[in-house]
């Protein structure tokens, strides 16, 4: 059975909950990051030397950093649904993949940790403006793209909507004002409709865990 490290409000571990759950993978989450520990025992390294959240072992294949796993689970369960069988669908999933690690996370996390994590009193809204307008600029190539497609690849759901709707879920929740993004809000209202998005990404927010 697959089994994965992480806490159910890592970021990084929503992506492959959310992976698995749309596949309908069997398997055993076991608590790890932050408060629970784990991270730094020495079975843990063994496996991870970064000492981070997630980590799958499936059937004593050992994988880390939460984009591989997506694309691996994706292409061993979903080939031709969340892992287009097409070349060029694929490497248009693993474009959005690519550009939400590469170009849009750099900010995104530096913005999620000034106004999405603190609780309200301790967040700086002045302070993160810059980080604000830098993820405006990221946010509008993306709705822009979306103008005549349902997901990120076109009419169809796949990996490649998951890391990035993963920040959509963040960057939707702060408290900030965004000039109107039509397509992109169609998208994120689609991705709404999705059980395991509900599941993994929003509903940890909403149990009160500290994101």
């Amino acid at each position: 059975m697959l089994k994965i490290w992480g806490r159910a409000d890592s970021y990084n571990l929503q992506k492959v909950m959310w992976c698995v759950a749309e596949l309908g993978i069997a398997h055993r989450r076991i608590d790890a990051g932050g408060a629970f520990g784990v991270t730094d025992r020495p079975d843990y390294l063994a496996m991870n030397p970064n000492g981070r959240v997630p980590t799958i072992n499936d059937d004593g294949f050992v994988l880390w950093e939460s984009n591989a796993i997506v694309r691996y689970l994706a292409a061993r369960h979903g080939t031709g649904t969340l892992c287009p069988a097409d070349p060029r669908g694929r490497a248009d999933a693993d474009r959005w993949m690519t550009w939400q690690s590469a170009t849009v996370g750099r900010n995104m996390r530096l913005l999620i940790h000034a106004l999405f994590n603190p609780p309200p009193d301790r967040r700086d809204p002045v302070a993160a403006a810059p980080l604000v307008e830098i993820a405006l600029g990221h946010w509008a190539i993306l709705d822009a793209h979306l103008g005549d497609r349902a997901y990120v690849t076109g009419d169809d759901f796949t990996m490649g909507d998951i890391p990035i709707g993963a920040y959509a879920f963040r960057w939707f929740a702060m408290d900030i004002e965004r000039p109107a993004m039509p397509a992109l809000e169609a998208w994120y209202g689609r991705l709404g409709e999705r059980a395991a998005f509900r599941a993994h990404v929003m509903a940890p927010r909403a149990r009160g865990l500290a994101p």
